[in-house]
């Protein structure tokens, strides 16, 4: 067998190796990162911007096709405290307040698309204008949008709400 002879520690001097400093040329690291950006750069394809192709009407005096009866709408201004003001069709004079339980919002919602369907033969003709004011809350809106898709209304409008129509309001000592 073999064996491995070791020198006394104690009574071996003790050497100590010179020890030199390290430095490490990172010059060819640098150079290559650089190709590989470069590389990178060069044979990457740039994205292309997608068009939407946007069918646009005619110029021609043509009879606007957007209007609709104002048999089959209702406006809805949503106002504060979880209040919404609405009126059918164009008739300023007949608003009425409500909420945004099942029994207010849902309700007057329900009976104009009964009064739609039983003028028109159809409730897809039901076109409801959201007309969200300044003092009302983003939950509020949400809550509206919910209603329209609870009660299966395809068509609405978000838009402003007219000062004619918060003055309305206004006269009937009701707070917006």
């Amino acid at each position: 067998m073999a064996e491995i002879i070791t020198p006394n520690r104690s009574t071996a001097p003790h050497k100590r190796c010179k020890k030199n400093s390290t430095k490490i040329d990172l010059t060819p690291m640098v150079d290559l990162g650089f190709l590989l950006i470069t590389f990178f750069v060069f044979t990457t394809a740039i994205s292309r911007p997608n068009v939407m192709t946007l069918i646009l009407p005619k110029d021609k005096n043509i009879v606007d096709e957007s209007k609709t009866p104002e048999g089959r709408t209702i406006s809805l201004l949503l106002g504060s405290s979880n209040r919404i003001y609405y009126y059918n069709g164009l008739d300023l004079n007949q608003i009425v307040t409500t909420n945004y339980a099942a029994e207010g919002l849902r309700t007057a919602l329900l009976q104009k698309l009964q009064a739609v369907k039983s003028k028109y033969g159809s409730t897809a003709d039901l076109v409801v204008l959201i007309k969200p004011t300044a003092l009302s809350s983003y939950e509020n809106l949400v809550n509206t949008l919910d209603e329209m898709l609870v009660c299966g209304i395809k068509t609405y409008v978000l838009m402003d709400a007219d000062t004619e129509e918060l003055d309305k309001i206004k006269e009937q000592n009701q707070t917006i």
